[in-house]
C-alpha cells in the first residue's frame, strides 16, 4: 500500500488561515479547506489501519477522528472563529486498554501526544496511589529506551504542591502533582509532509506500549490487584 502523505498545499493552506482567520475568507476558500481536510481524513484512514496491527483503536475511519476547525468561542479567550490546525484523536478500543493518541498539524507546531489527558477523580487517584507504593517501576517504563529516546519529559498539567492526603516529602512527588500524564513528540513542517511520516507516527505511538499496558493494569485493578472490570 503506498502512503498517504500530507501535502504541502494542506500545510499551505493552514498558513493562509492563519494570516486570514475571519469567515470571509475562510467561506471564499472554502474549496481548498475542503481538500485540505479530505488529505488529513486520508492519512487519519490509513493511520487507523496501521494501528491496528499493534493495538485496538475505537475509532473506525478517519472522519469521525478529526477535531472541528471551527473555534467555540463561547467558552474561549480566542474569539478567532477557526482554530488553524488539523487535529486527530484516537482511543483505545474496550474498557480494559486505556490511553489515547492525539496528532496535531500545525505550521511550526505539529507534535503528536499520548497518554491520559483527563483521568477522572477516581482513576487520578488510583494512579497516585500506584506511583506512591510503586514508583520504581514508573521510573523504569520512563527511562526505557522506546520512550526515553523518543519523548521529551512527561508533560501535563499538575498541582502546585502536592495532592490531599499524599506527603510533599515523597521522593516521587514529581510525578504524583501530575493531573494528566502526557508524552510529546513534535515534529518540523519538513518532516510532516516527508512520504514516511506516517510510519514515524505509527512507530512513536507503538513506542509508549510498555507505559498504555502498565497504566491499563494499574486502571483496571484494584490496590490488591482484583480486578475492577
Amino acid at each position: 500500500m503506498k502512503n498517504s502523505t500530507i501535502k504541502t498545499s494542506s500545510i499551505t493552506f493552514l498558513k493562509n488561515l492563519e494570516k486570514n482567520n475571519n469567515r470571509d475568507w475562510f467561506t471564499e476558500n472554502k474549496t481548498q479547506y475542503t481538500t485540505a481536510q479530505n488529505n488529513i481524513i486520508a492519512f487519519a484512514d490509513q493511520l487507523i489501519l496501521l494501528m491496528n496491527s499493534h493495538d485496538a483503536i475505537e475509532n473506525t475511519y478517519g472522519k469521525k477522528s478529526l477535531y472541528r476547525i471551527y473555534n467555540d468561542v463561547r467558552f474561549s479567550k480566542n474569539k478567532l472563529p477557526y482554530k488553524a490546525r488539523f487535529a486527530i484523536g484516537l482511543q483505545r478500543a474496550t474498557s480494559l486498554k486505556r490511553g489515547g493518541y492525539y496528532l496535531n498539524i500545525q505550521p511550526e507546531n505539529s507534535f503528536l501526544a499520548c497518554g491520559f489527558f483527563s483521568p477522572n477523580p477516581d482513576d487520578l487517584k488510583r494512579i497516585r496511589k500506584d506511583i506512591e507504593l510503586n514508583h520504581d517501576a514508573w521510573r523504569e517504563i520512563f527511562n526505557s529506551k522506546s520512550i526515553k529516546e523518543n519523548f521529551t519529559e512527561l508533560a501535563g498539567d499538575k498541582v502546585l504542591t502536592s495532592p490531599r492526603g499524599f506527603s510533599k516529602d515523597h521522593e516521587a512527588i514529581d510525578l504524583i502533582r501530575h493531573k494528566q500524564f502526557i508524552l510529546r513528540h513534535h515534529f518540523t513542517d519538513q518532516e510532516v509532509v516527508d512520504p514516511h511520516f506516517i510510519n514515524k507516527v505509527n512507530e512513536l505511538f507503538k513506542s509508549v506500549r510498555p507505559f498504555f499496558d502498565y497504566m491499563s493494569l494499574v486502571l483496571t485493578t484494584d490496590l490488591n490487584g482484583e480486578s475492577k472490570v
